[in-house]
């Protein structure tokens, strides 16, 4: 069992996931729209896909995956990818490792600066393996020093973190990418989203068989205790 701070939800996930952007900004927006943001945190943990995989996500899933999960909230921020193949991150790492760094500034920075290298990758195509990216990236979250988070990712003092964070989420059986935890004990894996490949994962196609995107207000208002 996941020990959840209260009023906290614990949201495991791959910044290459796009049901973990989904599921990010899902939350964020139900947060804004219940009027809770000063009374509900995120605290954004590594599922890291390529160390459980032994391999980077393969861009043809990921292509197959975008128009499907990005037609479920556009608001998201989506496109396929637009920069040359060579330019592909083929890791996440340093990105897992920087939103980890940032919670020395609190869980809200860390969140912030999740969401944008998200949105980085999914939306404007930008290569989030790179320590420049990732940087640029944070420059945009008010509450990161941005040379002191550079420091942290040059001496890899979060990388620690992320593995801590891998082999918890092998000891108390995280699903996958995105699974949300919450203060009473209960989880859910990819809330509100039941699916299925139609064909090899690679060649074919994952098919929504039901979204609910209603769960995000419940998961809030139950961290809320609302």
């Amino acid at each position: 069992m996941l020990d959840v701070a209260p009023a906290t939800l614990v949201v495991f996930g791959d910044i290459a996931c796009p049901w973990s952007h989904l599921c990010v900004h899902g939350l964020r927006q139900a947060r804004h729209r219940l009027g809770l943001d000063d009374h509900v945190d995120l605290d954004l943990r590594s599922f890291p896909l390529e160390l459980f995989n032994g391999r980077g996500t393969p861009k043809r899933t990921l292509d197959a995956e975008i128009p499907v999960v990005g037609a479920l909230d556009p608001s998201a921020g989506w496109q396929m990818w637009q920069r040359p193949d060579f330019e592909y991150p083929v890791t996440t790492l340093p990105a897992l490792e920087a939103v980890q760094a940032a919670k020395v500034y609190g869980l809200r920075a860390s969140e912030d600066l999740g969401r944008a290298l998200r949105y980085a990758f999914f939306a404007e195509s930008r290569t989030v393996s790179l320590l420049p990216v990732i940087l640029d990236v944070a420059k945009g979250c008010d509450s990161i020093d941005v040379d002191a988070l550079g420091e942290a990712l040059d001496d890899g003092r979060a990388r620690s973190m992320v593995l801590e964070q891998r082999d918890t989420a092998e000891r108390i059986g995280v699903k996958g990418s995105p699974h949300v935890y919450l203060p009473d004990g209960s989880d859910v894996a990819n809330p509100g989203v039941e699916k299925h490949w139609d064909g090899e994962e690679g060649s074919g196609f994952p098919v929504i068989d039901r979204y609910d995107s209603s769960v995000y207000d419940d998961l809030i208002r139950h961290a809320a205790g609302r």
